[in-house]
């Protein structure tokens, strides 16, 4: 096969062209160069947001094209219109945010989007972007050569927004950690090895059309993804689960101070981590235990030597805020 990959050096782009290499497949990058690309890959240079930007395109015939693009969706538009007729299927990497809010609990690829995206649009807002880029790969692909990948939180190595591993690096540190409660609140993820090779199996089985991708209700909860990051640092960190009330009542923001966290029974968590993905599972998705994409993503974060990369985002909780709601939980 032969894949062509709009970006490749970033999280979600280099996995995907890793794991592609991995299945001997024929890899084409196009990217800033700000990054070094993966070894063994055919590297472009170009900026999608420069009117020149896809120059080093003009030429080539792809099997696939995996786009994860996340701005202003006429940069999808442009791409997809120059390859439509050298590739034979786009995926783009999209968003459950692209339903409208709030999705309820059990939702599916069937329900409302969001109204007033534009292909032709530059940029606007998270999910309307998405949802503009889903409609700009259809435009040129059509419906039967395109593939929506709506997935939720992406975690695993690689990771550029940062929440897996702050947990990781809070839970190595040790002592009382302020766990958010419950401790069996379900949760939805994709490791993000897991989803390249959902995308590799829709390339050679020829899908389209939009899918939710993300792990099935009930694969991990808060207590099994901490508890994972206690069993793989090694750590002597004691968990005090904090009901949710106290979290809040303190001014705790879910999930950006406490990431992955959010409130049972919220339209955040219905929207996050309670969609419907039997239409994924029934297409070969699977899923790999919470345990693997923490000691994983924890093996990562030590060949870099316990340091963040730069670009990864701004999550996690104050010591001191922590510190103080845990002196007010004695018992807990």
């Amino acid at each position: 096969m032969r894949l062509l990959v709009l970006g490749g050096t970033d999280f979600l782009g280099r996995v995907v062209a890793e794991r592609a290499l991995e299945r001997g497949w024929e890899v084409t990058v196009l990217n800033r160069g700000q990054r070094p690309a993966p070894a063994g890959v055919r590297s472009v240079r170009g900026d999608r947001t420069e009117p020149d930007g896809l120059a080093g395109l003009a030429d080539g015939d792809w099997d696939g094209v995996v786009d994860t693009w996340m701005g202003a969706p006429r940069a999808v538009r442009d791409a997809a219109r120059l390859l439509r007729d050298r590739a034979a299927r786009y995926v783009y990497v999209s968003s459950c945010s692209v339903y409208t809010w709030a999705p309820p609990a059990g939702y599916a690829e069937d329900a409302p989007v969001v109204e007033g995206a534009d292909p032709d649009a530059g940029l606007t807002d998270y999910a309307r972007d998405k949802r503009g880029g889903e409609l700009a790969a259809i435009d040129a692909f059509g419906a039967d050569r395109s593939v929506l990948v709506r997935a939720g939180m992406i975690l695993g190595p690689y990771e550029n927004v940062g929440r897996l591993p702050w947990w990781l690096n809070r839970v190595a540190r040790g002592g009382p950690v302020l766990a958010p409660g419950p401790r069996e609140l379900p949760l939805q993820y994709i490791d993000a090895r897991d989803l390249a090779e959902w995308v590799f199996g829709a390339l050679e089985r020829e899908l389209s059309g939009p899918y939710n991708l993300m792990s099935p209700q009930g694969h991990a909860t808060m207590g099994t993804l901490l508890d994972a990051c206690v069993a793989v640092t090694g750590s002597d960190a004691a968990l005090r689960w904090t009901p949710p009330e106290v979290l809040l009542g303190a001014g705790i923001a879910p999930w950006t101070e406490l990431p992955v966290w959010v409130p049972p029974g919220s339209d955040l968590h219905d929207a996050l981590h309670a969609a419907d993905v039997s239409r994924a599972l029934s297409t070969g998705l699977v899923c790999r235990p919470v345990t693997e994409t923490a000691a994983d993503t924890w093996a990562w974060l030590r060949s870099l030597g316990g340091a963040v990369p730069p670009t990864l985002g701004k999550v996690g909780l104050d010591a001191e805020k922590e510190a103080k709601v845990l002196g007010t939980q004695t018992g807990i």
